[in-house]
């Protein structure tokens, strides 16, 4: 997975943003990642059920991968049945 590549959910309508690239499966909806979707759309699995939030960021801790999710859906993204965090906001220091 290349950074700068755009992925589609197969079962939802997640499209995520490789931020920081990784030789790794992404799945969304418990179903693998594609470049195209196709006409029909699966079922999101249970379990990976939980959504994807418009400009959050994913990581996958063990890979370095990160993502940027572009477009929101009803799966959860996960590598290896792994569900991924979102990515915390780093707390800016005060001005004061």
């Amino acid at each position: 997975m290349k950074t700068g590549s755009r992925l589609l959910s197969s079962v939802c309508d997640t499209e995520v943003m490789v931020v920081k690239g990784a030789d790794i499966e992404l799945a969304c909806g418990g179903a693998p990642m594609v470049d195209a979707r196709a006409n029909e759309i699966g079922s999101v699995a249970t379990g990976f059920d939980g959504g994807t939030a418009l400009g959050k960021r994913y990581v996958h801790e063990a890979s370095g991968l990160q993502v940027l999710c572009v477009k929101p859906g009803g799966g959860s993204l996960s590598v290896d049945g792994e569900i991924l965090p979102e990515l915390a906001a780093k707390k800016l220091p005060s001005s004061d």
